[in-house]
């Protein structure tokens, strides 16, 4: 089996993206691989005035700071100073930033969690991971975080 020297790991700050991005430190110490963090930063349309009024420029520089700055905390607290990773956001669809970066880094390896945030059993895995794993034109490992009673 060829070793998974650069790998995608999407995060949405959930504990299933944690879960996956353990995983995925497992596996580029194996293989002395480097690992991509990727998050996607969205404008939520409830976000945007339903009359016509312009959000200010500040907000969409705050927003993306704001996404830097986490995604900065979880690679210095949950990435060890051993394995090589670098992080990027993109303000794209998650399914399409996540293929597109994919491609672009050509990643062996995609390690994603099955849910994120939204709260729902089914919405991550019934979009984003779902869409990822049909259109990636790599492989993708997806990963689930660990269960609580409401789930």
């Amino acid at each position: 089996m060829t070793p998974f020297k650069k790998i995608l790991v999407p995060v949405d700050f959930s504990d299933h993206a944690r879960t996956a991005l353990d995983l995925a430190v497992e596996i580029a110490r194996d293989s002395s691989g480097t690992i991509q963090l990727l998050h996607c930063y969205q404008i939520q349309p409830g976000g945007i005035s339903p009359y016509g009024v312009a959000l200010p420029t500040d907000y969409f520089t705050e927003l993306r700071d704001a996404a830097a700055r986490k995604l900065n905390e979880w690679k210095q607290e949950f990435v060890p100073a051993d394995v090589k990773c670098d992080g990027t956001l993109s303000s794209d669809h998650p399914s399409a930033a996540i293929v597109s970066t994919a491609e672009d880094m050509d990643a062996d390896l995609i390690v994603m969690g099955t849910r994120g945030l939204s709260g729902f059993k089914h919405a991550l895995l019934g979009s984003t991971a779902e869409r990822t794993v049909r259109t990636a034109s790599c492989p993708v490992l997806t990963v689930k975080g660990k269960e609580s009673p409401a789930d």
